[in-house]
């Protein structure tokens, strides 16, 4: 969880004023002083908003505190459903949860909204570096690599070590096979929540009613929630569509098709959708923000229809926009855990459930080919990334 907070600040930093930093110096300030009395309170917005973000990923992890048998509220809904088969009290406790994560966005936006910072310099120059060196400059540099290395390099070697004490559990049954649900459920979900997220905020932009912009910010609560609370909140309704409609067809066919919606991967690849849309929406959104009206206007004026002016204008010029937005969404349903387990069919896995399945077992080796596909996956999108945003 260290980068929600080390890339907002860091994009605080490097956007604060420099002349506010040498305005300090002239009246005395020492570098730190500098740090403590303009820079931090200048970041504090951006920090707020990292430190929100850790919390909610907190509230909304599972596997790491079911794997070491920490109880909390998001296992706990394991532990009521799954094994229990109590489903109302999973639902009580998904609540709980939920309540416990708007409470948690409520506090983050009270606390910043006192807080308002304004560049009042046209001209930006950034704050001048201060090159370290000798023991300050070796001190600095060991405490930037302590995250990479405790964050990174020590996980991945352990678990590479482990795929090479194990070399045959690359060749064990099931594993290319979570492979392939992992990349086209993913793919899938990541496809239809972008195509969906364009619609929706292209056709807020056209609509002049004020109801559609009052609603489409609704829509994203799904990022804000569990994926363990997603997964009760979607298996429970779909569960009883599902059977109504098995015995609809039964009744019209005298055929049992089984359970069309829970017994395939149409609830996994909807869970992904309504968990990840705030993130494409959010990149579709300052992405047509950013296009001139007068571009879409001139199409129209030539006769095109609003779905020829999107095509046309619209998403060749943010193309790459909705490429980051596929990727972010691909990545982040790769490493989905929660709404995997409670809404996958029987003897369905993916990479994260394979992981999951196997080092609960404590069968680290079979576990670490998995491990290593995903962080393969995570780390492709994330170069795919830097190599568009060049």
């Amino acid at each position: 969880l260290y980068p929600y907070v080390y890339l907002l600040a860091r994009a605080a930093f490097r956007e604060q004023p420099g002349c506010t930093f040498e305005v300090a110096r002239a009246l005395g300030a020492g570098p730190f002083a500098r740090f403590l009395r303009v820079g931090l309170p200048l970041a504090r917005p951006a920090i707020a908003a990292g430190v929100a973000g850790v919390m909610m990923e907190t509230v909304r992890d599972f596997g790491v505190v079911d794997y070491f048998a920490v109880q909390t509220l998001t296992t706990g809904i394991f532990t009521t459903w799954p094994e229990m088969g109590n489903a109302g009290g999973a639902a009580q406790i998904a609540m709980v949860v939920l309540a416990l994560v708007f409470a948690l966005v409520a506090l983050e936006k009270i606390s910043r909204s006192k807080s308002r910072f304004y560049r009042l310099s046209r001209q930006h120059r950034p704050v001048v570096p201060i090159r370290l060196h000798g023991m300050a400059g070796w001190a600095a540099t060991i405490a930037c690599a302590i995250p990479f290395l405790v964050g990174f390099v020590l996980p991945v070697g352990v678990i590479g070590a482990h795929a090479l004490e194990n070399t045959e559990q690359w060749l064990a049954p099931g594993l290319l096979e979570a492979l392939w649900h992992t990349l086209s459920v993913g793919g899938l979900a990541a496809a239809i929540t972008v195509s969906a997220a364009l619609v929706l905020v292209y056709g807020v932009r056209l609509t002049p009613a004020r109801l559609p912009r009052l609603l489409l910010p609704i829509s994203t609560i799904g990022y804000a929630a569990p994926g363990a609370v997603l997964g009760v909140g979607i298996l429970i309704p779909l569960a009883r569509t599902d059977n109504a409609l098995a015995d609809t067809i039964t009744r019209l066919t005298g055929h049992d098709p089984g359970l069309v919606l829970t017994g395939t991967a149409f609830a996994i690849v909807l869970a992904y959708v309504v968990r990840f849309f705030a993130i494409a929406q959010g990149a579709a959104d300052a992405a047509m923000g950013r296009i001139s009206p007068s571009l879409p206007m001139a199409a129209r004026s030539l006769g095109r229809s609003a779905g020829g002016a999107l095509r046309e204008v619209y998403v060749p010029m943010i193309k790459g926009s909705v490429g980051t937005a596929w990727r972010l969404v691909f990545g982040d349903s790769v490493k989905e855990l929660p709404a995997t387990l409670l809404l996958r069919p029987f003897n369905y896995n993916t990479l994260s459930t394979r992981v999951y399945e196997q080092a609960s077992l404590e069968q680290i080796g079979a576990a670490a080919p998995a491990a290593l596909l995903v962080i393969g996956v995570g780390l492709t999108a994330v170069a795919l990334m830097a190599r568009s945003s060049r």
